[in-house]
């Protein structure tokens, strides 16, 4: 005890118990040794010094204690002022001493302390900074923006990795189509005469007809007269055309080739006009054929029925190759040219997929959807696709070999795109780069970066942040040395304000 008084006088401090233990002490040895007078009243002189003694003592006493609450006072209000007065000591711009931790206010991050403890301008627990005040020469090399994390941050913040890929990149676009006719196949029967239907061999909408395939059977008196008119030039030119007159013979061969090209342009096969020359004489009807292999669309033949050139008789649609028309959307449309291949399949046939390409890009935009209509050919093997049917169709865009990094690891800002790029030592540094399209869940880069670097695909917008905190801290502390605004280290590059993915 005597040993701890001893070193408390020599370091100048007093304790104010220890003071008014002293003066208990002196007042005890004082009523020991005085000797008691008696007065003629009957009192004790000796009492009554002791008790002054006493009484000087206690307010010597007090007087120490108000002294050092006035000094402990007066000394926090001090560091108070120090604290809220930019520039104004060691808890503020300026960083602790090497070696020493740094505690800051997440609030304020320009109130820095080496002990922790609570912000005195908000009242919040301050933070322990890991970095030190003054960064090493190597981090000053680095690019602005750059920030340090440490291992346990990391993981705390869920930061995750992933690696710039130079790779072959294909873009699929996947949309829904709808099988219909090939227009360029689809045949319409007419009959180039006028007359009655006889008989009709196709009786029903849908029935498959081949090439050649009788469709009814007409009568038409005009057609009877060319017929007669035909037998009249065969029996001239074979008895006129021994005549040694070259003028009667020539006109009797011309009048046959006339007949002849007359039945020919009515559509009358070449069979039908020998069978009438080896006859003798005409048919009474004449039969109509299927000009196309296919299904029939559309019946307008019955029998006895009155036809004339301008009447439809049938129509007929030829399946072996179909249309597959598609939509797409306007940013999708640069992408898609003629002749490109495409692949479809169908859910009636699971398994089987339809191999086509692209015919036809049609010049204009569905106004209220804004998609762009294309037209797709599929060969048609066993007929086995049908007009209306719903397929899933897929373009293969072919980009070759490119640059590409996950979608997540960039943060575009609208006018810029940022890739924070991990170095050693948990540094991350934020590189600006110049994306070019989304293929899936990836984007081609351009300008920026490396094969094989090593990016951040999970917690950048942390690691942003950060950055932005970093850069902020920087430039205060630049302003606040020397007395003058020393131009601070630029920011990162646009500030990393207001990312979105």
């Amino acid at each position: 005890m005597e040993r701890e008084r001893v070193k408390d006088q020599a370091s100048g401090k007093e304790d104010p118990l220890d003071v008014l233990r002293e003066a208990h002490a002196l007042l005890k040895e004082g009523h020991d040794e005085a000797p008691l007078r008696e007065t003629p009243s009957g009192s004790s002189v000796g009492a009554s010094e002791r008790r002054g003694v006493r009484s000087r003592l206690l307010w010597i006493g007090l007087l120490l204690i108000l002294v050092l609450i006035g000094i402990g006072l007066g000394s926090r209000y001090y560091q108070h002022r120090r604290a809220v007065e930019p520039g104004g000591g060691a808890g503020l711009n300026g960083q602790a001493q090497s070696g020493k931790a740094v505690y800051y206010c997440p609030m304020h991050p320009e109130y820095t302390s080496e002990k922790p403890g609570e912000c005195p301008v908000c009242g919040m627990t301050l933070v322990k900074r890991e970095e030190p005040g003054h960064p090493p020469a190597h981090e000053e090399a680095l690019p602005p923006g750059t920030v340090r994390i440490s291992p346990v941050k990391q993981q705390l913040i869920g930061i995750t990795y992933g690696e710039v890929a130079f790779e072959p990149v294909v873009h699929t676009i996947r949309t829904v189509g709808k099988v219909t006719y090939d227009e360029t196949k689809i045949a319409r029967v007419h009959a180039k005469i006028e007359g009655w239907i006889e008989k009709v061999h196709v009786d029903y909408v849908g029935k498959f007809v081949r090439k050649g395939q009788p469709l009814l059977e007409i009568y038409s008196p005009e057609l009877v007269a060319t017929q007669q008119e035909l037998l009249l030039a065969l029996r001239a030119k074979e008895s006129l055309g021994r005549s040694p007159y070259r003028e009667i013979a020539s006109g009797a061969h011309s009048l046959y080739e006339a007949s002849r090209k007359r039945l020919e342009l009515w559509d009358i096969p070449e069979e039908e006009i020998q069978r009438i020359q080896r006859q003798g004489e005409p048919l009474r009807t004449l039969t109509l054929y299927a000009p196309v292999t296919g299904f029939v669309l559309a019946r307008n033949a019955f029998e006895r029925q009155r036809v004339t050139p301008e009447t439809e008789l049938y129509t007929i649609a030829d399946l072996s190759t179909v249309w597959v028309l598609v939509d797409m959307y306007e940013y999708e449309a640069p992408l898609v040219r003629v002749g490109q291949k495409a692949t479809m399949t169908l859910p009636y046939f699971p398994g089987k997929v339809f191999h086509g390409r692209v015919a036809y890009i049609y010049p204009q935009l569905d106004p209220m959807t804004r998609t762009l209509k294309i037209r797709l050919e599929f060969p048609n093997p066993g007929l086995v696709l049908k007009p209306d049917m719903y397929a899933n169709v897929e373009l293969r865009i072919e980009y070759g070999r490119r640059l590409s990094v996950p979608e997540e690891a960039v943060l575009d800002s609208g006018t810029e795109q940022i890739v924070f790029v991990a170095r050693e030592g948990g540094y991350f540094e934020p590189r600006r780069v110049r994306v070019g399209p989304k293929v899936a869940n990836r984007y081609i880069i351009l300008e920026g970066l490396k094969a094989g670097e090593r990016i951040v695909t999970s917690g950048n917008f942390l690691i942003d942040s950060e950055s932005r905190l970093q850069s902020a801290l920087q430039g205060m502390r630049q302003g606040g040395h020397g007395g003058a605004s020393a131009p601070g280290p630029s920011p990162a590059p646009g500030g990393h304000s207001g990312h979105r993915p």
